[in-house]
């Protein structure tokens, strides 16, 4: 792997327009208002998408997963078969597949794509979006079960004789599969949560702990955390840390294109979600962004918090703002700070992807490299 791991986000339809027209892309593919559902999947456009990703560098890209979004496992086999080297961050949520089942579809996409799948687990931030999919138990719980979906994932994967278990939310007998997966030992295993539970959880069974884009300080506070707790079950943890690139030849085009991508998220999102709303209460990492954004639009010179503000930082809303080179180094401190992964996605998706690998990915990689050489 290289000194860093670069990753973006697809979606399965095309906006119907960008940031640099009337609305943006908020969660992945295209903000969808509830007058605007999509017919269906838009496979050229998931071709398309994944081989920008592709040209312009980048080692991965992450399929979403919610209770209204195309099924990950699915929108991954058919960008496989589109590309050659892009990787697929899978999100999945514990609850609705049991973890047999969904460690062997992972190992067989894992082998037909020859090791080009990770796994995200999202153990869920709202309790309204889980019912959706008819899950009742709260958020301690949910993540109680996803730490028992995750020991039992890599069981799955790496063990060679039949096994039984018998826990809170899963039980078992004899069970041993026929695929192992094509990575060794195991598919890797992105998680991410903000709350201590999620923290302890993560620590204990992630190969991979995914943290939202907070100011510089409160990174280094959280990844020394988590390596502490990582510490204490004999384990080491890489880190990645998600931000939305806004660029401009200069300084001052990126924040003028940053304040119309603000004016367009305020009319595109209206009141369907924001500060307080119920969808979003039980996700810690919103609170703490929010509270981020209370004390102030901008930290460490490029952290932007408006979008997050405006949302109910309802996801991956924060915002490194400048030219490539400044959101380069900006990137470069997080790597400094004990990131080694990083999921950046546009609000113009589609062109972001493309621009970013012009200069942005590649002064990146020659940034770590020069890093790790001193």
């Amino acid at each position: 792997m290289s000194q860093v791991e670069i990753m973006g986000m697809i979606g399965v339809n095309r906006e119907r327009d960008s940031s640099r027209g009337v609305t943006v892309s908020l969660f992945g593919g295209g903000i969808n208002p509830a007058d605007e559902i999509p017919a269906g999947i838009d496979p050229d456009y998931i071709a398309e998408f994944s081989q920008a990703h592709e040209a312009s560098g980048f080692d991965k890209v992450l399929i979403g997963c919610s209770s209204a979004t195309a099924e990950g496992f699915g929108v991954a086999g058919y960008a496989a078969s589109q590309t050659k080297t892009l990787g697929f961050l899978i999100a999945h949520r514990p609850g609705f597949v049991v973890p047999t089942l969904a460690a062997r579809q992972a190992a067989t996409l894992d082998q037909l794509t020859m090791g080009r799948v990770a796994m995200h687990i999202i153990s869920g931030g709202s309790d309204l979006e889980q019912r959706r999919d008819g899950d009742w138990i709260d958020h301690d719980a949910r993540y109680r079960r996803t730490d028992e979906f995750m020991e039992v994932v890599k069981r799955v994967w790496t063990e060679t004789k039949p096994f039984d278990h018998k826990g809170e939310f899963y039980q078992f007998e004899q069970n041993l599969s026929e695929v192992r997966t094509y990575q060794q030992p195991h598919v890797p295993l992105y998680f991410g949560g903000a709350s201590d539970v999620a923290k302890e959880v993560g620590a204990k069974r992630a190969d991979v702990y995914a943290l939202w884009g907070e100011p510089l300080a409160s990174i280094k506070e959280q990844i020394a955390d988590i390596r502490a707790r990582a510490a204490r079950y004999g384990r080491t943890i890489r880190f990645s840390v998600s931000v939305r690139p806004i660029l401009g030849n200069t300084e001052g085009e990126a924040w003028e294109r940053a304040m119309g991508i603000l004016d367009r998220v305020k009319s595109s999102v209206g009141d369907t979600i924001g500060p307080g709303k119920p969808a979003r209460m039980q996700s810690e990492g919103s609170r703490r962004l929010l509270d981020f954004a209370a004390k102030g639009d901008v930290h460490d010179r490029r952290l932007w918090m408006p979008i997050a503000a405006t949302t109910g930082a309802a996801g991956n809303t924060t915002a490194l703002v400048g030219t490539a080179e400044q959101v380069a180094e900006s990137l470069l401190a997080y790597h400094q700070a004990g990131a080694d992964a990083f999921i950046i996605r546009g609000f113009d998706p589609m062109q972001d992807s493309i621009d970013w690998g012009k200069e942005l990915i590649p002064m990146v990689r020659e940034g770590a490299v020069a890093l790790a050489s001193n």
